[in-house]
């Protein structure tokens, strides 16, 4: 893998650069979000993402749950991937217990209740248990399935989930290293409320077309500026970190 931003540094890195490149700053709270687009912008193929996703792109999303604390994602995306959670192999045990992590991040799924069943694979087949981050006009049944299921309930906002409150009971619990893998829904929603930090954005060597949407959805915002923190390159793919104005 080669870095080629910042452009004084270029040059081939190893493993244990990219990772240094992908660790977490210690802050309060970082909240990264990871995607992967075709050239042409398009966010999925067949309605998933997997197809668009090459090698270097997997090293780099295995980093950023590898370090994180939490994986935040939206119930919708969670359900057509079929997320079931972090299962950690030997080489994922041994990065996170040389940063002082703890051996299984749990996952936070948001959820307005319509499309995150309580027999859904990201709570029954995690590792450790899965906090729904959700609302109060979700009914009392629904809540109370997904804790009869194993999760951990986590009530933000009433009509909608108050993404601001829900960040910040994960961070309450010590869950600071937050690495979002989507959906557009979340991500759009996410940005509206000031809570992104950086964008971990691979460009797929793929022109996809079609009905595709992009990485980032929902009402209009203004346009935030965005600071290109580094850029590598391996394959034919192209692997880009993006901070926000206040980072």
């Amino acid at each position: 893998m080669h870095l080629i931003w910042p452009a004084e540094h270029a040059r081939p890195i190893d493993d244990d650069e990219l990772e240094r490149l992908y660790t977490y700053p210690d802050r309060e709270r970082w909240l990264a979000v990871n995607f992967v687009a075709s050239a042409d912008g398009a966010v999925e193929v067949g309605g998933l993402a997997r197809p668009l996703s090459t090698p270097p792109d997997r090293k780099v999303l295995r980093l950023g749950s590898d370090l994180a604390d939490v994986l935040l994602i939206g119930a919708t995306t969670a359900m057509v991937e079929g997320f079931r959670g972090v299962h950690p192999d030997r080489r994922t045990l041994d990065r996170r217990r040389r940063h002082g992590l703890a051996d299984v991040p749990p996952t936070a799924v948001v959820s307005t209740g319509r499309s995150l069943p309580p027999d859904a694979p990201v709570i029954t087949r995690a590792r450790v248990p899965t906090t729904v981050l959700t609302c109060a006009s979700v009914p009392e049944p629904t809540r109370r399935a997904w804790q009869e299921a194993g999760a951990d309930v986590v009530v933000a906002g009433e009509d909608t989930v108050d993404l601001a409150a829900a960040v910040a009971a994960l961070t309450g619990r010590g869950l600071r290293r937050i690495d979002c893998e989507g959906g557009p829904h979340l991500f759009g929603a996410l940005t509206a409320a000031g809570l992104v930090d950086e964008l971990r954005l691979t460009v797929s060597p793929l022109l996809a077309a079609g009905p595709a949407g992009r990485i980032a959805t929902g009402p209009p915002t203004p346009p935030i500026g965005l600071r290109l923190a580094t850029a590598l390159a391996e394959d034919d793919t192209l692997l880009l970190r993006y901070l926000t104005p206040s980072r």
